[in-house]
Order: C-alpha cells, then structure tokens, then sequence
C-alpha cells in the first residue's frame, strides 16, 4: 500500500502535472525543456540525494546479489525529484526506474527494521516485494510485476523465496494504485486488425524474434556506452550536450510526425504506432530517434527505467515488420514486437509475454472469435524464445547473473587468495629428514610443507612420503629425494572452486599457489576453506 501510493503520486506529477502540458507547450518551450530537467535533475541528485548516481532499477539488481549495497530512504526523494524533472521535461526513459528504486527501498528498509523474523535464504523477500509492488503500480500490471520481479536478477533463473510476498505486494500496491488515478492502461497494445493464425503469422512472430534479438543486443551495447559516456562526462557537458540533442530531437520529431514523439516515457509512440498506416520509411526513422533519444537521456545522466523505451522500441519494430509483409494496419506485430524486444533486452521472456497478455486483455476485436491467449500470447511466445536466442548473453542490466548459485556455489566463486595463507614456514631441498620431522612435523604439527629453493616452488614433502625411510637414513637423506613433484600449484586468478578440484583430483589437502613464474606464494588449505565458509555464514557474508 505504501509503494502505491508514493508511486501513484510520483506518475500523477510526472504525467499529470508536467508531461501533458509539455506536449501542448510551444516549439521552442519543448526544445528547450531538456535541458532544464537534466540540469534540475544534476542538482537534485547533488543536493538532495548526497551525490548519488543517477541510477535506479539497476540499483534493485544490484542489491539483490550484493548484500553491501544498501538502498537509501534519505536519497529517494533526491532520486525521485530527478526522475520527474528527467521524464517530465522531455526525457526518454520510463517511469518504472524510479518507481522500482522506491519500492525496493522502502521493502529492503521493511526487511532491515524486521530482519530477526527472516532466515538467510529470505534476505531479499521484501525487497524483491516492494519492486514487485512498484511494477503492478506503474504498469497496472500486477502479474508481469510478480514474474519481472522475480525474473529480471537473472539471465536464465528466477529468483527464490519471493513470490508469494512479492504476489500480496503486487496486488495491494495494484489497488491502491487505481483506487487513486483509475485503471486506465498505461499503453494500448493490439489496437488493429488482428488476422487469424496461419503460417505468415507464426513465421512473422519468428521473423520478429531474430530481429528484436539482434534489436535487444544493439540496445544493451548502447545502454552501456551511455552509462560509461554519463561518468565520464562532467555535469556541465552531460546537460549542455544532452539537452542540444534532445532538443534537436524534438524538432525533428515534430517536423516529421507533428508531435513531440521522441519525447518522455513513449506513450504517444506506441498510441502512433497504432494508428497511423505511414510508410515503412517513416515508421523506421522513428525507431531510429527514439533510440538516440534513450542513448542520449541516459548518457546526459537523466534519471529514469529502460522497461518502456524497450516496449516503444518493440512496438515500432513490429510496425515495421507489419509493413515489410504487407500488412501495415495489423495489431498483432507490434504485440509481438514488444514481448521480443523487451525480453531480449531485459532478459525476461515470461514478465514480456505476461505483459503482453495482460496489455491486450479488454481490446474489444480480440474477444469476438477467439481468446486472447491464442491471437497473441502463443505468437508471443515464439517470437520471445527467438530473440532470447538470437540475445546471447547481452542484457541491458549490468548487475544480472546467469542463474542461481546455492551457498557451497556461492562460496565457490570466490577468489583463491579468500583462503591463502602466506605465513608459511617452508623446506629447503636440500634438509634432512630428521631436520623436516623436527622442525615441521614435531615442532609446528604439519604433515605437509612447501619445498622451496631461492624462492621458487620445487614441490610437496608430507609425513605420508617420509614414513618408508628407515629412522636410520634420517641423517643422510634429504628432502628431494622424497618431495613430490607431481603435484598442481594454483594461482592467484583461480576461485575457490579451482582449488578444491585440484585438491579432490590429487587426493590432497594442501594446495601450493604459485605465480606464472613458478615463484612461491603461500598455500591454501582444506580446514581453511571450511572455516572461511563458517564466518561467511556467521557474519552474513
């Protein structure tokens, strides 16, 4: 309830109070708007939210792996602030960024205060909660909020332990929502004629797949060469450059399609896309600004989500498509556009296709003859499960992980030098064997020790290798002749994960690490490794 209502107050000042009048401004007063938000916006994440970065729903990602980052309450009204000045004066990404980064906040800070009432496994339940709550607000999607929460931390898994808190949250921020500002959509998907299923469709929705896979990796690239550029840059000539572009933008868009498409979240692009029957040309040219338009809100350091110029981009791609096979007024492309291009360039090919199912549902033309499910979400899915192979691995969030590791997989991705011990008393080759079972084996209770010459790792003496040699040799024999030399030495690059391998497949429990050059280090040890692993799990490492 309570991320509702800070959403539903952060999209009635955003799009209420600024957004539909910016669009009934004046020429040069839209032109010009950019830059006044992103400049707002640099002072507002200065001033009022302790300098922090102009980053948002990435900021939920990252939390939910890294458990020392901390979400702030005292910069979300900073972050916020910056939000509506980005969006609402002009610039192109979502609202969803803001809204995700509030209701994270506000569920990790639940999770803090109440942190005695929940086990390790379900340290990110609130969290991963309140962004759920945020999503169904902002989107007045409460499913895709449940599945884009669960599914956006990874490339190929879910998140656990969440989705029956993340279920109650969705609904009740979803009611409070629309309790306040109305259950009208956010965007009027499957608006147009929508064919029947044959075989053009399905290749279409295919064709649409390959495309918005290679569409969601340019995307991704892009997303990451703004983020550098924004850090890169000083404030100065991020909103000075920024709001020439934008402003250029605008001109442009308005020059072509009379309106200010290129400007804010995408609405009007999508409500376009819907309506007008322009040539492929036209349709193409547009997909093309309102990707600069993303790059250069972002790179400029504008504050906002990449969740619906993902969607715009998608639409417009399937407007395309629609017109390369002749059928420019269909409602099904540009559906289907957008459950591929948004699951490619997130990662989340179910929350696409919820999203899609859930926009469309109400549309009158598609409840006349069949359901919704077989006119778009069964075409949906193929041209979802096609981009995310033609995806790759790219993902425009930086912070997501492949999938989920358990604890011991956890640990196991730590480095090797986690568990190093430096302080190592060594052998030269050339001791005795009364001088090594004195020294190391009586003396410092060790029953394996590094043979080390001028500092380079020559090999592994142990007490198992010594107890052949009759007591009567100990004088004369030295340390070399009973090393073992076959042993593996890590390196400093290795994981854990390495050296436990090497460990179990030489049947040892004291691992040699090395440089390139051979020269010695120091020694990892199995009690070593369980030990690291009980502080990690006493501390909450």
């Amino acid at each position: 309830m309570i991320v509702g209502l800070v959403v539903a107050g952060f999209d009635y000042v955003t799009v209420d109070l600024i957004l539909q009048r910016f669009v009934e401004w004046p020429l040069w007063m839209q032109a010009g708007a950019p830059a006044v938000g992103l400049a707002l916006a640099a002072l507002s994440l200065r001033y009022l939210a302790n300098g922090t970065t102009p980053a948002t729903s990435e900021l939920y990602v990252q939390a939910f792996h890294e458990r020392h980052t901390r979400l702030s309450l005292r910069e979300l009204p900073g972050k916020m602030i910056a939000g509506i000045t980005t969006i609402g004066f002009g610039g192109s990404l979502g609202l969803e960024g803001p809204s995700i980064y509030a209701g994270s906040t506000i569920g990790e800070q639940l999770q803090n205060w109440l942190r005695k009432y929940f086990t390790r496994d379900e340290a990110n339940m609130l969290l991963t909660a309140g962004a759920a709550a945020a999503i169904a607000a902002i989107f007045r999607t409460p499913a895709t909020a449940v599945i884009f929460a669960v599914e956006v931390p990874y490339r190929d898994d879910i998140g656990p332990h969440a989705l029956l808190p993340a279920l109650f949250a969705s609904a009740s921020s979803y009611l409070t929502f629309v309790a306040v500002l109305g259950t009208e959509p956010v965007l009027t998907l499957g608006r147009g004629i929508v064919p029947s299923l044959g075989l053009k469709e399905l290749g279409g929705a295919a064709l649409i797949g390959l495309l918005a896979g290679l569409g969601g990796r340019g995307f991704a690239w892009l997303i990451r060469r703004a983020k550098s550029i924004s850090a890169a840059l000083g404030v100065g000539w991020r909103v000075a450059l920024g709001g020439v572009v934008l402003g250029s933008l605008i001109v442009a868009s308005v020059a072509v399609y009379d309106a200010p498409l290129t400007a804010g979240p995408g609405y009007g692009a999508v409500d376009w896309v819907a309506l007008q029957d322009e040539a492929v040309a036209v349709v193409a040219l547009l997909f093309v600004l309102r990707m600069i338009a993303s790059f250069t809100t972002l790179a400029a350091g504008g504050v906002g989500g990449v969740f619906i110029p993902l969607t715009v981009q998608g639409a417009l791609l399937g407007r395309l498509v629609a017109g390369l096979v002749g059928q420019p007024e269909s409602g099904l492309f540009p559906v289907l556009g957008v459950a591929a291009f948004l699951g490619a360039g997130y990662r989340t090919p179910i929350a696409a296709v919820m999203f899609v199912a859930e926009t469309t549902t109400g549309v009158g033309q598609i409840l006349t003859e069949v359901s919704v499910g077989e006119r778009y979400v069964v075409p949906a899915l193929i041209a979802a499960a096609v981009s995310q192979l033609v995806a790759g691995e790219s993902s425009v969030s930086t912070f997501q992980r492949r999938r989920r590791l358990g604890h011991l997989e956890r640990r196991f991705t730590l480095p090797i030098t986690s568990a190093l011990t430096t302080d190592v008393l060594t052998v030269p080759p050339d001791a005795t064997v009364t001088e090594f079972v004195w020294a190391h084996v009586m003396g410092r209770r060790e029953r394996t020790v590094p043979v080390v010459d001028g500092g380079r790792y020559l090999g592994m003496c142990s007490l198992e290798e010594i107890s052949g040699v009759d007591r009567s040799s100990w004088d004369n024999e030295t340390v070399d002749l009973h090393m073992r030399t076959d042993l593996p030495a890590g390196r400093p690059s290795w994981t854990l994960r390495d050296a436990v391998a090497a460990m179990d497949e030489s049947d040892v429990e004291t691992l040699a690490v090395t440089d390139a050059d051979g020269y010695f280090i120091g020694v990892v040890l199995a009690s070593e490794i369980v030990k690291l692993d009980e502080i990690l799990d006493e501390t909450g490492g």
